[in-house]
């Protein structure tokens, strides 16, 4: 179980293959803090993997990954530098690629929501622990 307040960023910008890494960094950090459920980790990082892609794809880009962890929840936050809200709408087709993305985060996780920034917008979700 993580000491309460433990954060760990990972900055995205100009990064190679920000999924890969973001995927990575999570795992690293899911592992590190004995996150207790693997299946609710697995659903995490595969959290992480759809907002990170969404911001790679709709967005311009990731600006940053930040994991803020304590005993009650885990708080994921992926910062973008559009302005645009993110608009979940049902897979048309469920076996294949695209629309898939936000349907994951709302189902996956606990809460999700967005928060405007100056320089865009973050997007986060919550697990509960």
């Amino acid at each position: 179980m993580p000491i309460d307040g433990q954060r760990r960023r990972l900055p995205l910008t100009g990064l190679p293959r920000p999924v890969a890494h973001a995927r990575t960094f999570t795992a690293a950090a899911l592992a590190h803090w004995s996150w207790p459920d693997p299946n609710r980790a697995s659903d995490i990082v595969l959290l992480v993997t759809e907002l990170v892609a969404n911001a790679a794809v709709h967005a311009d880009g990731p600006l940053e990954l930040v994991l803020h962890a304590s005993a009650a929840r885990l708080r994921i936050e992926v910062s973008d530098r559009s302005p645009a809200l993110p608009a979940p709408r049902r897979p048309r087709h469920p076996g294949l690629p695209g629309g898939h993305g936000l349907f994951i985060v709302q189902q996956t996780s606990d809460r999700w929501g967005t928060a405007p920034h100056r320089h865009g917008k973050t997007v986060w979700a919550e697990f509960d622990r």
